[in-house]
């Protein structure tokens, strides 16, 4: 840890508002344009089927997947509130973090994330802190994985889980490997304090719990009939899938995977992929109506002269 990126002795969070240069929205619209022309791409593999169930699904079903949607970038904002004292509009830049995250490459949202706080916000030493949010977030991950795994062992063994897959999975088990490195080299790892550790864990583990009931209530919503084990080992198939790095849009792969392992015909394997598609399409809602704000607020303010 170096110098730059220790946490200051209080628990006051450092923040030095700075103006944003117009470059930046310059930036922040290429790529929002980027974004676009990735998601279309990989909507254009919808199938008739997947389309066909969208349309069946009950409309409880959106609002929830909204809110399911919305958990990891709530959390984000509740954690680096308290570490950065982060204005309501840098929630903005929360929900491109996710969408980067999940079309263009898992961990680049991260990226984007450091280089907005240092340009929009100025907060003190935003590597260590990202860095400490991303591994307590991992650790829990980690840990609900290897439990909903041990729990669906048997299950996933009737599906064939790992003489299909099993190669592939391997390598999700480097992050659980560094996970546990991590706990051993904890001291020299982290950047911030046990206080601020303990409530970045606790906020991620609220997301975990809400974010895994809401999956599951969909599901419920969608498929009644269908029997709880089974919803069990696609849960712990899914958290597998997500722990597998530099992997992005993990919801398609996880609904092309359950399409593998469960049959085209099979109205689970369907409603998975149907999901997946649904959320690509929230990511371009999003990032289409983040781009729309930028320009509305481009307009407002009219021509600005650089510093």
């Amino acid at each position: 840890m170096t110098q730059a990126d220790a946490a200051p002795s209080d628990d006051k969070p450092e923040v030095a508002t700075k103006k944003a240069s117009p470059w930046w929205n310059v930036l922040g619209g290429a790529l929002s344009v980027g974004l676009v022309v990735a998601i279309v791409l990989q909507l254009d593999d919808a199938t008739s089927d997947v389309l066909k169930t969208i349309n069946r699904l009950p409309l409880l079903v959106w609002p929830v997947l909204v809110l399911l949607y919305l958990t990891q970038p709530i959390c984000d904002f509740a954690v680096f509130r308290r570490l950065w004292n982060l204005p309501l509009a840098g929630f903005e830049a929360l929900l491109r973090k996710t969408v980067i995250n999940e079309v263009v490459l898992g961990y680049s949202g991260e990226a984007y994330l450091y280089v907005w706080a240092r340009r929009a916000v100025g907060a003190a030493a935003p590597f260590g802190a990202i860095k400490d949010v991303n591994i307590v977030s991992a650790l829990l991950g980690n840990l609900l994985t290897l439990a909903l795994a041990a729990i669906s062992a048997t299950r996933l063994q009737d599906l064939d889980f790992a003489q299909r897959l099993g190669p592939a999975m391997w390598s999700g088990l480097i992050p659980v490997a560094i996970s546990v490195g991590l706990l051993v080299f904890g001291r020299r790892v982290f950047s911030l304090r046990l206080g601020q550790l303990a409530y970045v864990a606790v906020a991620h583990a609220f997301r975990l719990v809400a974010s895994t009931a809401l999956i599951v209530l969909i599901w419920r919503i969608a498929l009644p009939d269908v029997a709880p084990g089974l919803w069990l080992v696609v849960l712990a198939i899914r958290y597998l899938v997500s722990r597998l790095p530099l992997i992005s849009n993990k919801d398609l792969v996880f609904g092309n995977l359950m399409l593998l392992l469960l049959g085209a015909q099979s109205s689970v394997a369907v409603l998975l992929a149907a999901l997946a598609l649904m959320t690509l399409g929230l990511h371009l809602a999003v990032i289409i109506g983040l781009f729309a704000v930028d320009l509305v607020r481009g307009v407002a303010r009219g021509p600005t002269t650089s510093a």
